[in-house]
């Protein structure tokens, strides 16, 4: 037994680490993960004009299967704007085709292709903006589907008390493989970040899959005219740019979440991802902090485990513990998180979905430092 019992300095040094990881592992949880899972969605009823906007590029097969759920939304005043950006497949056509059956309620703005002139999906963006005949705007990705036909009318009702930005949650669809299960837990994760934040009044982010804002707020602030240069952040480095504790209204009601195809190929998320690693560097600094902290916390609890092993391996006893007592918040925090978020298969294996995770973002990094990608 005398084995378990710290017996030099490194020992106590190595015992002091891991309680301290342990600490600021369940204190990130807690501050991060939290507030949403208590968090109480209270809406009325939504009735203001709303424009939905939908951005396509090559999108015949997505907006066939998904446009229709928009159209068909429970909600009395409100028109699609799709913005075919331009597309060399059958997308116009299959606009068209909804044209002919909803004239009254879809629009459709052409981007012809131009070898003279380049331009990413924030152009897009920005002509389907103007092309709005409503103030209320609420945008959606032609690969994504309403959870039912209350999405609209719930996403619309925050609107009120002088609120500009509505953060909605856009998840994946469930498929039976593990690159699926990190993409849901990686886009689970980050929406308990975001949303939490924006619940305590620090609103750092939103998705394009699922958010609203005002027309207003985007031309008095120069829609994306300060990051226009990236390709990516139409919606993330937006919203991190405007949005405040006072205007920002956060929308976790299930049948208000917006349902994604999830990619299918390892290499086509490892884009994905570095795409959103190259805006999340122009967040605010005190947004970068709050995010290194997490990320750190994280990285570090598991560095700490693996430090004790190789100094004093005969005091595994204390990893097994620590490592045990995280696995308990953890589940406990995720059994909540996960039911609320609709992702329930995802509550046991998270102690392995996490570390992983935290190693392809050291990938996606090194990649990214090496030119490789992104």
């Amino acid at each position: 037994m005398s084995l378990y019992i710290p017996q030099t300095f490194n020992d106590y040094i190595g015992i002091v680490i891991l309680c301290m990881a342990f600490f600021f592992i369940v204190f990130t949880y807690l501050k991060f993960y939290l507030p949403v899972i208590n968090f109480n969605d209270k809406h009325t009823e939504g009735n203001i004009p709303v424009s939905v906007i939908i951005c396509a590029k090559n999108e015949e097969e997505n907006l066939d299967e998904n446009l229709p759920y928009v159209l068909q939304q429970d909600y009395p005043h409100f028109e699609v704007v799709v913005v075919n950006d331009c597309s060399v497949d059958n997308t116009e056509g299959v606009i068209d085709k909804y044209l002919m059956q909803y004239p009254n309620k879809l629009r459709k703005v052409n981007i012809p292709e131009s070898d003279n002139y380049k331009h990413g999906k924030k152009m897009a963006v920005f002509i389907g903006i103007k092309h709005a005949k409503y103030e209320h705007l609420v945008f959606t990705d032609a690969d994504c589907k309403p959870a039912s036909n209350q999405w609209l009318k719930i996403m619309a009702s925050h609107f009120r008390d002088g609120i500009e930005i509505v953060l909605g949650y856009g998840k994946y669809a469930k498929k039976e493989s593990l690159l699926n299960k990190i993409v849901r837990y990686d886009t689970l994760t980050i929406g308990l970040q975001y949303l939490s934040s924006a619940i305590k009044g620090n609103p750092y982010m939103g998705v394009g899959r699922n958010l609203a804002y005002t027309k207003s707020l985007f031309f008095r602030n120069k829609g994306f005219a300060n990051h226009y240069h990236i390709n990516s952040g139409d919606d993330d480095l937006f919203v991190n740019e405007t949005a405040t504790a006072t205007n920002t209204a956060v929308c976790v009601h299930p049948d208000a979440f917006t349902i994604s195809e999830p990619p299918l190929i390892f290499k086509h998320w490892l884009l994905q991802k570095a795409r959103h690693f190259n805006t999340s560097p122009l967040y605010k600094t005190a947004h970068k902090v709050m995010l290194g902290w997490i990320y750190f916390s994280i990285t570090f609890f598991y560095l700490s485990i693996i430090g004790l092993l190789i100094i004093s391996p005969h005091l595994w006893m204390y990893g097994l513990t620590v490592v045990f007592l995280k696995y308990i918040v953890q589940t406990m925090i995720l059994h909540y998180a996960t039911k609320k978020f609709g992702e329930k298969d995802l509550k046991f294996i998270a102690f392995f979905l996490e570390p992983l995770l935290m190693i392809l973002y050291i990938y996606i990094t090194i990649l990214k430092k090496i030119k490789r990608i992104g």
